[in-house]
């Protein structure tokens, strides 16, 4: 992707990862690197996908791409930003502030929290539904 004006920087955490199985949405964004947050997040199991909220004590690992507008846009549109999740500003450490999907924390009740911080070690080591 050609860096314009108009990108901006996201930290995926789950089935946006390369290799997981929505990372074709950033098919011609630019991977910047891995990167964590800060350890003031939670990461949870929701099922088929993770959820990230603030607040929490974990840091969590992921991948940052610069996307344009456009994939920006259909990120937007998997994620239910802003009705299902909300994309936000977040800190991470040594990469300074990039946009993230934050799940309302108050919808997580009950939901089991990944200690871990990584989605695909937590596939690794979770049983089968």
């Amino acid at each position: 992707m050609k860096r314009t004006s108009a990108s901006t920087r996201v930290f995926v955490y789950g089935t946006l990862l390369s290799g997981e199985p929505n990372h074709r949405l950033l098919r011609g964004a630019r991977l910047i690197g891995p990167a964590r947050t800060h350890p003031s997040f939670s990461l949870y199991d929701y099922g088929p996908f993770p959820a990230l909220a603030a607040r929490g004590k974990h840091a969590v690992e992921g991948e940052v791409y610069e996307v344009d507008a456009l994939m920006l846009a259909a990120l937007d549109r998997l994620e239910g930003h802003p009705r299902f999740y909300e994309r936000t500003s977040i800190a991470l450490d040594g990469a300074g502030r990039v946009e993230a999907y934050l799940f309302p924390k108050g919808r997580l009740a009950g939901r089991p929290i990944i200690e871990s911080g990584c989605w695909r070690r937590h596939l690794q080591e979770r049983k089968p539904w």
